[in-house]
């Protein structure tokens, strides 16, 4: 297979490209996030449900974000052991933020109203952030 290197180097400078698209917190996150505040309707009564939910992705797409990075560093060990154990590390620190969202989620869903829940049924948000 030989190295990594290239291929991932390709795939850091499309999810810039992509921005927001590719499901990556990029720069503008608060604006994603403040329009799908808006978009969900999220009532004042929703707001500490909404604040937990927010922080977790920011937290997560931060986290997911520098693993990623990590990933990308130029010099990374190319060895097939190393890139293994790199790759058991990303889908770990993956499904640990995946849990944290999910732990957000429940109760945030739990206090939306049919319409709402028909809204959030149509997003795709995960610990890479919002597509």
């Amino acid at each position: 297979m030989g190295d990594a290197r290239p291929m991932m180097s390709m795939m850091h400078n499309m999810m810039t490209m992509l921005g927001a698209q590719s499901g990556m917190m990029m720069p503008d996150a608060e604006g994603r996030l403040a329009a799908l505040k808006i978009q969900l309707k999220i009532t004042d009564a929703q707001a500490a449900q909404w604040s937990r939910f927010a922080d977790a992705l920011r937290t997560t797409a931060k986290s997911m974000n520098g693993m990623f990075e990590q990933m990308v560093q130029p010099g990374t060990t190319a060895t097939l052991p190393a890139r293994l154990e790199r790759h058991e590390k990303m889908l770990s620190a993956h499904l640990n933020a995946l849990r944290t969202l999910k732990d957000a989620v429940e109760p945030l869903y739990a206090s939306l109203s049919d319409e709402q829940k028909k809204l959030a049924d149509g997003l795709m948000i995960g610990p890479m952030g919002m597509m």
